[in-house]
């Protein structure tokens, strides 16, 4: 088994990477890819994590872009799409150009943090601030949406009601979501300048929970339409993946997603984006359906594609 989609207490994840690294041995899997949130300070600890059971270790890191090669249409006007990548094998030095982008990232979501904050205690959540959310994830600079979530649940249910999985789906539409009333956009980074700055150091780029990305209503016809279209275009940019095997989407649209890559191309590579206790519902290697399972021999194609 493998899982090539996870977070740990360094982005937005309830696991440090040693008790991910335990959960990995505990349920069989053999290779693992921490991708936290736009940095790859959690390696260290999960190496050697991961070097005490016995499991290979994918250096990776999942950040996010503006796609302007397919903007969204809101509220009359057209603007850049907010995509999630995923790079494998990526340069680990801080030296290196790919990681001073890194940098770039985490300093853009710093700020981004800091007005989401302000958002939202003008809509409402008064008791919602910056040292709450630092106390909860331990570091300032791994603050995430799934912090932001929480918070929202525990300091004001008077606004968004007693936390289920139902209601934490919910939130994040109509709140933190791309559509939500306190939406702030990532990053204005587009995807040709990360991917720029990986030249020549062998990582390998895959896009992030496709669907959720370019086909949000997930239908059979729309995602025929749509995706063919991306992948080339992604593919041109610098992909040599897509995460068709994503643990969020059921049997039938990973199976599609699947011969669609396959079709283009490109590797279908995959993850169950397993968060810990802030995606109760997503299991380690199995993903949100407990059905997933993504195939043994997409390590291999990665490290071919380097």
């Amino acid at each position: 088994m493998i899982d090539l989609h996870t977070h740990s207490t360094f982005s937005d994840g309830s696991d440090t990477p040693e008790e991910l690294a335990a959960k990995a041995h505990e349920r069989g899997l053999h290779t693992i890819a921490l991708t936290d949130h736009d940095t790859t300070l959690s390696h260290d600890d999960m190496a050697r994590a991961t070097t005490r059971y016995g499991i290979e270790l994918i250096p990776g890191v999942e950040v996010s872009l503006r796609d302007n090669e397919f903007p969204l249409e809101r509220e009359g006007r057209f603007v850049p799409r907010n995509v999630h990548a995923l790079a494998y094998f990526l340069p680990l030095g801080a030296d290196h150009p790919l990681q001073r982008r890194l940098a770039e990232l985490r300093h853009d979501r710093d700020v981004r943090n800091l007005e989401l904050v302000e958002l939202l205690q003008q809509k409402g959540f008064t008791r919602l601030t910056l040292d709450y959310l630092t106390a909860m994830s331990g570091n300032v600079h791994s603050i995430g949406r799934p912090h932001f979530a929480r918070a929202m649940f525990e300091l004001h249910p008077e606004i968004v009601g007693e936390r289920t999985d139902e209601r934490w789906n919910q939130l994040f539409i109509d709140w933190l979501g791309s559509s939500g009333r306190a939406y702030i956009p990532k990053s204005s980074m587009p995807i040709e300048q990360f991917i720029e700055a990986a030249q020549g150091s062998g990582t390998v780029f895959s896009i992030a929970h496709p669907l959720v990305n370019y086909v949000p209503d997930g239908s059979a016809s729309a995602i025929e339409s749509m995706m063919p279209r991306v992948m080339a275009s992604l593919r041109e940019r610098g992909f040599a993946g897509i995460e068709a095997y994503y643990g969020g989407t059921n049997a039938e649209a990973r199976a599609l997603m699947v011969k669609l890559t396959r079709d283009a191309g490109m590797i279908p590579t995959g993850g169950s984006d397993y968060h810990g206790r802030y995606k109760e519902d997503v299991g380690l290697g199995v993903g949100r359906s407990g059905d997933l399972k993504v195939p043994d021999e997409i390590v291999a194609e990665l490290k071919s594609a380097r």
